[in-house]
């Protein structure tokens, strides 16, 4: 299986295939751009591209450094580091294959993601601190891996290709050292996508009932357990912080698509609704007072990023909170970092974004 042909989610869930696959990396629509929106200023500044057409984003730290991937001059996708404040764009290079994604970052500048090898497969890699050197860090016996989290321990989580070709979440020692399988909840799958300083890994899995739910571990990936649901049949955890408070989205018992947020240590799932009166919402990110990003549809059918207040209170567009580009609009709001600035995805607004949640 090569980088190109598999198939996973990167924190978006489809309601209908998310059940059986994922999405693989593709070009996410050539006007796709990465914005760092200040809240405290009303400011957004776009982060650029390694010399192509688009770029994305998925992680800042609280220096407001920015790990993504990016479209590049010869056409490929190359992972991406920016400096302080989301300026100037650094290529990351690849494990000597062809493509490269960057999936988070911690506030030493050390950046994890997967990378391409030289033998045509995906492996998770970690880089030193501000985005130097990156280092292979294997697999659970599968062909393949993905980092998607890192915390200020150098704690990595995320999921690989077990030797028994199931999919599996793992967590590492400090510095990305000996990646540990974190199991399942009794299904045949598990992915992590989020960890705090404590250690605690959160994602989705596979239950016995063959549905699949959220996770939150204990410190250090120590045991796993079920966050339930929203009244649906499945959900997603996406993101955690250092309370232990969760983020994801679910699905409802009315068949839609909420973003939530938990209690301390992932107590309590509470459904953080839509923007506008939409039918569907997405939480992405969370800071350590409990402000949450993510996207939602609005009423009429479009979808925009949020901002939550404090513990995941009030929903409000963000693109009423800052003062934009001309013409741009912000449609999915990917990470938030302890000084309110976060890193967004915004598009023209000649193009229509009427589309299922991405």
């Amino acid at each position: 299986m090569t980088l190109l042909s598999h198939s996973f989610k990167v924190r978006h869930l489809i309601l209908a295939a998310a059940l059986t696959t994922g999405l693989g990396f593709v070009n996410p629509a050539n006007a796709e751009i990465v914005l760092l929106v200040d809240l405290n200023s009303r400011t957004a500044i776009s982060l650029g591209t390694l010399g192509g057409n688009w770029s994305n984003a998925y992680g800042i730290n609280d220096a407001g450094q920015v790990a993504g991937y990016s479209h590049t001059a010869e056409g490929g996708q190359h992972a991406f580091i920016t400096g302080t404040d989301g300026v100037e764009m650094r290529d990351l290079g690849t494990l000597r294959g062809g493509e490269s994604y960057a999936l988070d970052i911690n506030d030493a500048g050390q950046v994890v993601g997967g990378s391409g090898t030289a033998g045509g497969y995906v492996h998770a890699f970690i880089t030193g601190p501000n985005g130097t050197g990156m280092r292979d860090l294997g697999t659970l016996g599968g062909r393949w891996s993905y980092a998607f989290g890192i915390n200020d321990a150098r704690q990595v989580a995320g999921y690989s290709l077990t030797a028994d070709s199931n999919r599996h979440a793992f967590i590492t020692g400090y510095d990305g050292m000996g990646m540990r399988d974190l199991g399942t909840l009794g299904g045949s799958l598990s992915e992590a996508s989020g960890i705090n300083d404590a250690g605690q890994v959160v994602g989705m899995s596979g239950t016995v009932d063959g549905n699949l739910h959220a996770f939150i571990t204990g410190p250090d990936g120590v045991g796993m357990r079920d966050l339930g649901t929203l009244g649906g049949r499945w959900s997603y955890a996406y993101g955690i912080n250092d309370a232990g408070q969760v983020v994801g989205n679910s699905s409802t018992a009315e068949g839609s698509l909420h973003a939530f947020i938990t209690g301390p240590d992932g107590v309590g799932m509470r459904d953080l609704g839509t923007l506008l009166g939409g039918n569907g919402s997405q939480a992405n990110g969370i800071n350590d007072i409990g402000q949450v990003v993510g996207y939602s549809y609005t009423a009429e059918g479009y979808y925009h990023a949020f901002i939550t207040g404090p513990d995941g209170e009030g929903m409000t567009d963000l693109n009423s909170l800052v003062d934009l580009p001309q013409g741009m609009v912000l449609v999915k709001a990917m990470d938030i970092n302890n000084r309110g600035q976060v890193i967004a995805i915004a598009i023209p607004t000649t193009i229509p974004n009427l589309k299922p949640m991405p």
